[in-house]
């Protein structure tokens, strides 16, 4: 006869939990009763499962992540960190990918991730009745875009400020004509795109530069978008001699644009990103490096703790550092008269 957890923990004379815990390498066990557990287990030929494990802990092990798009590759690359953290504390990862209005109506009506997860991340951005329903959950929630909001630990970077570094890294080179491709058309209710026009519109006032609508244009955070408004923008009857764009993917676009118009970069144009995307080195792209992959690592590790500490206090919001790359897509703007 197969022995079962409960033989296991009567046996050292410990509780069903206290084995689960002790097998699955999760803390508050000391290392003395987790070498009894586990010599007697293995005489016993207990092997641990899921659906056991979830009994005696009430915990289902499962880890719910919620996101826009899973094929780009932000949200892709804090997906992959966040899973790693979880699958090596031994949690599996139930996602939800919410892409269309439809879908992120039909779960926020359903909420099918209740007893069936023990913590949320979120990589989209929750308005205030879809706040309150993950809320209702009563599990640890996390978040990496987005601002503070109560019940939420957020992982995240200051936007305006690393938009602020690359829009005066081209005024201070010179440049007056600086134009910017935006995500326009982004997450629902994501204030990425919101946060990093102000910026670029505050820079531009505080260097006394007026701004110009017409070096504006939507790349939707896609590589083909960034080509698309790159193409836009030089078609201006004032055509920019800087452009910052909200991501590098949109940036690449815009270097495949500018390369296909036969302006090269940065003699004619100026190109700054934003992310330090794995490629932005290939191609020298001057961008804003923030930390993609850690911070789905640490908003994974804060959820994990809160998980293994329920009673400790849970973070508001975390901010990791950014900072400005330089490469070789910006320079000083040619004198070719007024600009």
């Amino acid at each position: 006869m197969t022995a079962s957890i409960n033989d296991v923990a009567r046996a050292v004379g410990v509780s069903a939990s206290t084995v689960s815990r002790a097998l699955r390498g999760r803390p508050g066990v000391s290392d003395e009763v987790r070498d009894r557990i586990a010599a007697v287990a293995a005489q016993l030929g207990y092997t641990a499962s899921r659906s056991a494990s979830s009994l005696a802990s009430g915990r289902t092990f499962t880890i719910g992540v919620l996101v826009p798009y899973v094929g780009r590759w932000f949200f892709g690359t804090v997906l992959d960190a966040a899973e790693r953290e979880f699958s090596a504390a031994g949690y599996d990862v139930l996602l939800y990918n919410l892409g269309s209005p439809e879908t992120r109506k039909r779960f926020f009506t359903g909420l099918p991730v209740r007893k069936r997860v023990d913590a949320v991340l979120t990589l989209l951005i929750p308005d205030e009745e879809e706040s309150a329903a993950l809320r209702s959950l009563g599990v640890p929630l996390a978040t990496t875009v987005g601002g503070t909001r109560p019940g939420f630990t957020v992982v995240g970077i200051d936007d305006r400020a690393g938009t602020e570094s690359a829009v005066r890294h081209l005024v201070n080179l010179g440049h007056r004509r600086i134009g910017m491709i935006s995500g326009a058309s982004g997450p629902l209710h994501w204030t990425t795109p919101v946060e990093r026009r102000q910026a670029y519109l505050d820079v531009l006032a505080d260097a006394g530069i007026e701004h110009d609508a017409a070096l504006e244009a939507d790349g939707d955070y896609t590589v083909e978008g960034g080509e698309r408004a790159m193409t836009e923008l030089l078609a201006a009857s004032r055509p920019p001699t800087a452009v910052f764009a909200q991501s590098d993917e949109m940036a690449m676009g815009a270097l495949r644009a500018l390369r296909r118009h036969r302006l090269r970069v940065p003699e004619d144009v100026s190109v700054v990103g934003f992310d330090d995307h794995e490629l932005a080195d290939v191609v020298g792209l001057t961008t804003v490096a923030q930390p993609v992959a850690e911070q789905g690592a640490e908003a994974a590790r804060l959820l994990l703790r809160q998980l293994d500490e329920p009673d400790a206090e849970a973070p508001g919001q975390v901010q990791m550092p950014i900072r400005l790359v330089l490469r070789e897509t910006t320079a000083p703007p040619r004198p070719r008269g007024p600009q």
